[in-house]
């Protein structure tokens, strides 16, 4: 057994990695990125060095208990919620990412789809029958922040509005 999360797909361990910069502050790494045996248990290991200060980076994931497959992009994950980034942070994400929409068509596409795909991520964190996201499911300080400052974000209902109009969007 390990404590390393799971990191479901390449595309959700790319995120958490930009969210989690370098000690000097930057996020510009080089990732190399492979499956690696430590401790009898099979991981992912990506690893690099800072382009800003040259310090060696490295991170482990477990591996997903099932492959996901990836349908379109981005794919972040299957069915189960996150262990990487908590509901605030994808909301941060979605926020990030839909606020600064780029006007060429196919980059505004790729913008939008990846703001739809973070809300719906969002929206894995709600448990069945439930309709908001369990306090529980924020544990990072800014995904606690996010919460903060507007928790009716964070309703089925509201969540699923935006995820639509994120996704019609983009279809446009």
């Amino acid at each position: 057994m390990t404590d390393r999360p799971i990191a479901r797909t390449r595309d959700e361990a790319l995120v958490y990695l930009d969210l989690n910069p370098c000690a000097c502050g930057s996020m510009e790494t080089e990732w190399d990125s492979g499956v690696v045996s430590v401790d009898g248990a099979l991981a992912t290991c990506y690893s690099g060095a800072c382009e800003d200060c040259g310090a060696a980076r490295e991170y482990l994931f477990s591996l997903p208990g099932r492959e996901v497959m990836p349908v379109g992009w981005p794919t972040f994950g299957g069915a189960e919620p996150s262990e990487l980034l908590d509901a605030g942070e994808w909301m941060w994400l979605a926020d990030l990412t839909a606020g600064n929409v780029p006007e060429d068509p196919e980059n505004a596409r790729r913008a939008l789809s990846m703001a739809r795909s973070a809300v719906e991520e969002v929206l894995k964190f709600i448990p069945e029958g439930q309709d908001d996201v369990p306090a529980a499911a924020f544990w990072s300080a800014r995904g606690r922040e996010v919460r903060a400052a507007e928790p009716p974000r964070f309703r089925r209902d509201r969540l699923m509005v935006v995820r639509d109009t994120y996704r019609d969007l983009a279809d446009r």
